[in-house]
């Protein structure tokens, strides 16, 4: 719990929007925030700007307006984006396979798997059998031979298991394909989305970047770990054979994002969960996709999809490494009974440890909120879930789902 005397508190909210505020500082007086910000656009307005709290424990120094920060799977939306923005500039579409785009990726049993297939997770390419590490990465060509001979665990479509790391390198890898110029999805970004939009958030943290810009995470105790986290994520965590663990801890792990020298990993992409950002560029990317996308050219059949429901695998939605029963479709989490946000045709990505982001095109809102200390739940953080209710007019975000 944080005094009310050590709190810093800065930023704006527009009237009506007081209740984020509120839920903003009981983050740090009562649910253990130690540094972050939230952000909200509605039609293309900015109607909340907070930040507060330490940048950095070690130092003291505080959250700046400009601090960024690790999200974890938050990344994806961001990558989800570049690939909504390839659909409406026509390089690609969603119910044909990838070899069409790919052709090496029809080896071993993976030339039926759609576009959307494999934006929804349901592939059965949550994990690499092959070595990946920092070298591999940094190499797209060699990273591509690898997928390219990856065994799906199942026929196209057969089930759903989230694909933690392996699904922005796959996306890396089409949209390198498809763009006429064959860029990394993170220059891509870059170029296409952050230059144009003015965005405070990267897929590929340049090496140029102030180390007094970013937020060290905060990762959770051991102790909270075992009390904040489901037990039978727990024991898939440990399990070396099981989905949970191939998916997101082992080949290439969860560490290879961090540099003891430079806090994160530079000239590195991880598409699904290296992004370093702000709240403001999230709130912004999102609010962009939620009040029609004029500035990025974005066609109706576009975000039409992206507000469309999610269509399950044939054994449904249930993840078989998350544990229960999520949807996804096109690359981003569509709102479901494991993690409410906005309305039915809502659309957005959350990250391990609390960061959030999400398009709500029914109340025209764009949503970011990142944090430097990492929470435990996988279903809404508390802090994130209390700001999203503070929304006027919005659905509750309280989930169902125990975490």
């Amino acid at each position: 719990m944080t005094r009310p005397r050590d709190l810093r508190i800065e930023g704006t909210v527009s009237p009506g929007w007081e209740g984020a505020r509120e839920a903003f500082v009981e983050n740090f007086r009562h649910r253990g925030e130690r540094g972050g910000a939230c952000c909200i656009y509605q039609h293309g307005a900015k109607v909340v700007d907070l930040w507060g709290g330490v940048r950095d424990r070690a130092s003291g120094a505080p959250w700046q307006p400009d601090t960024m920060v690790v999200v974890h799977s938050a990344t994806k939306g961001m990558a989800a984006m570049v690939m909504a923005l390839a659909h409406s500039r026509g390089w690609l579409e969603h119910d044909v396979p990838v070899c069409r785009y790919w052709p090496e990726f029809a080896q071993n049993g993976k030339d039926e798997i759609t576009v959307r297939q494999l934006l929804a997770h349901q592939a059965g390419l949550f994990a690499f059998d092959e070595p990946v590490d920092r070298t591999v990465i940094a190499d797209l060509d060699r990273l591509a031979e690898i997928m390219a001979r990856q065994r799906p665990a199942w026929p196209a479509g057969e089930r759903q298991a989230y694909h933690a790391i392996s699904l922005g390198f796959y996306q890396g890898e089409l949209l390198r394909r498809i763009d006429p110029a064959h860029r990394s999805l993170g220059r891509f970004f870059a170029e296409e989305l952050a230059g144009p939009l003015g965005l405070d958030f990267h897929l590929r943290v340049p090496a140029s970047l102030p180390d007094d810009r970013l937020a060290p995470l905060e990762p959770p105790s051991h102790l909270k770990m075992l009390t904040g986290m489901r037990f039978a994520i727990l024991l898939a965590a440990m399990n070396r054979r099981s989905v949970l663990h191939r998916s997101l801890i082992a080949n290439p792990g969860t560490g290879f994002y961090l540099d003891p020298r430079r806090i994160y990993a530079r000239e590195l992409e991880a598409p699904s969960g290296l992004g370093v950002g702000s709240a403001r560029a999230i709130a912004r990317a999102y609010g962009v996709f939620a009040a029609g996308g004029r500035e990025l050219g974005l066609r109706r059949e576009t975000l039409d999809a992206l507000a469309a429901p999610a269509r399950p695998a044939r054994a449904g939605f249930f993840d078989e490494c998350l544990g229960g029963p999520v949807e996804f479709s096109l690359g981003f989490m569509k709102p479901n009974q494991s993690f409410l946000f906005g309305h039915p045709g809502a659309f957005g990505a959350p990250g391990a440890g609390g960061a959030m982001g999400y398009a709500d095109p029914e109340t025209g809102i764009g949503y970011g909120y990142v944090t430097n200390r990492m929470g435990t739940t996988l279903s809404g953080d508390p802090r994130d879930v209390a700001l999203r209710d503070a929304i006027p007019d919005g659905r509750p975000a309280r989930t169902l789902l125990a975490s």
